[in-house]
């Protein structure tokens, strides 16, 4: 035998192995992104049937607005909407991590939902860990965190911007100063510029960052400080000039 026809017998079957294993991958990525769906599709008309199915009794369920479930505590809170709400959920986007009897699918969810007529929409990013026991894949983990999504912005009174120019001051050395370019209202920092937004009068944020900047007025209404607000802490600049 030559030693390319040795190399091909040799070869071929780990190629097919791969290949086979590779199929196999896809075939439980497939069968686990459709679960998931099939549990989203569940949740506007509440039936609970498909989470008690897919999550295991001794699961954790950490949800997007920081609760943690237990199966009972979630099984529970899967209601029909109320009057007057519809929605659709669907899932997309998946990956997945697949090491024996243990699967990590990771993938988007994006929800649609109608409330008296008035349309919403939102997006999550949803993890679970599937564990096979006993030959049944069950989910034992499920973190669900939502994308952060820029407030809708309005229009600013171009004289009232005027107020909020100046110079602020959190501590020695530590300045940022707000001017307008362009007819926009800017923040200036350590040379690095950003456009403010207004989302209301004297309440603005910046694309694609979570907070809000606020101006605060003192008695006689002149502004006097920048809030940096976060998590609903805030940091306040005072203005000095």
């Amino acid at each position: 035998m030559s030693a390319r026809l040795l190399c091909l017998f040799l070869i071929t079957p780990f190629l097919l192995s791969t290949s086979g294993a590779a199929d196999n991958a896809a075939k439980l990525e497939n069968e686990l992104i459709s679960h998931a769906q099939e549990l989203f599709d569940a949740v506007a008309v509440g039936n609970q049937e498909p989470w008690k199915k897919y999550f295991a009794d001794d699961c954790l369920f950490f949800d997007e607005k920081g609760r943690n479930f237990s199966k009972a505590e979630l099984i529970a809170d899967i209601r029909p909407l109320p009057n007057g709400y519809s929605g659709k959920i669907t899932v997309g986007k998946p990956r997945s991590l697949i090491h024996g009897d243990t699967v990590i699918l990771s993938y988007d969810v994006d929800e649609a939902e109608t409330v008296f007529g008035q349309n919403l929409k939102a997006r999550y990013h949803v993890t679970d860990t599937w564990l096979r026991r006993n030959d049944i894949w069950q989910i034992a983990a499920s973190q669900v965190f939502r994308y952060y999504e820029d407030p809708a912005s309005t229009k600013a009174d171009p004289e009232k911007l005027r107020n909020f120019v100046g110079t602020y001051e959190l501590g020695a050395g530590q300045r940022r100063t707000v001017l307008i370019d362009g007819g926009q209202l800017m923040v200036e920092r350590n040379g690095k510029r950003e456009e403010l937004f207004p989302e209301a009068a004297d309440i603005f944020f910046r694309k694609s960052v979570e907070g809000r900047i606020l101006f605060r007025a003192d008695a006689k209404g002149k502004v006097d400080a920048l809030i940096d607000r976060r998590n609903n802490e805030d940091i306040v600049w005072r203005k000095i000039q």
